[in-house]
């Protein structure tokens, strides 16, 4: 049974709609990915985004009539030889109050290394009552292998901070950098070449 060349042109018609509808479906759904992962988070109440810039204190009256307790996670990465602890798991402060609790970093190997901790904040809706004055995490840390080096974080919970949040949860999580040594084009003595 042989395909009429009108019935051709119909189905190679059909297939090029078809994989338009397609492509302009895929487009569509990538270009939503960024609100979607959004509305994910709020409703989960996982947080991606946190400002990983220092703030300045701000000089408000203390909260004394609420604690909230702040929580201390942290988790280390596969490729990472380090072992990050914190002082103390868990703390309580009022809104208004600020406090520093020390994480310690520990290069379990013996070479040099390149890490950086990424925060994440639970519930979302605290991260921005939540001030970082100084934080481990807005940077790469560099440790010697064997190095041990303790750095504080210092926050500020808002006194606006709504009154049904009672715990934080800080989640640091440790992942490598690997930083890849360039040769200079112009420099023949390192092997460059242009």
């Amino acid at each position: 049974m042989a395909i009429s060349s009108a019935e051709q042109t119909v189905a190679v018609r059909r297939t090029v709609i078809r994989t338009t509808a397609v492509l302009v479906g895929m487009f569509a759904f990538a270009f939503a990915l960024v609100p979607l992962y959004d509305v994910f988070c709020r409703i989960t109440g996982l947080n991606g985004k946190v400002d990983t810039t220092a703030q300045a204190i701000v000089h408000e009256e203390v909260d004394t009539s609420r604690f909230i307790t702040v929580q201390f996670i942290t988790r280390g990465s596969a490729g990472l030889p380090w072992q990050m602890s914190v002082a103390t798991r868990q703390m309580r402060v009022h809104p208004g109050q600020t406090a520093e609790v020390d994480f310690t970093f520990t290069n379990n190997s013996q070479a040099q290394s390149w890490g950086r901790a990424v925060p994440s904040v639970s519930p979302s809706n605290a991260t921005t009552h939540l001030r970082k004055v100084s934080c481990f995490c807005f940077q790469e840390q560099q440790l010697q292998g064997q190095e041990r080096l303790t750095i504080p974080l210092v926050f500020q919970l808002a006194r606006d901070l709504p009154a049904d949040i009672n715990t934080i949860t800080l989640v640091y999580t440790l992942y490598p950098v690997h930083h890849v040594a360039l040769s200079d084009p112009y420099d023949n003595a390192s092997g460059g070449s242009i």
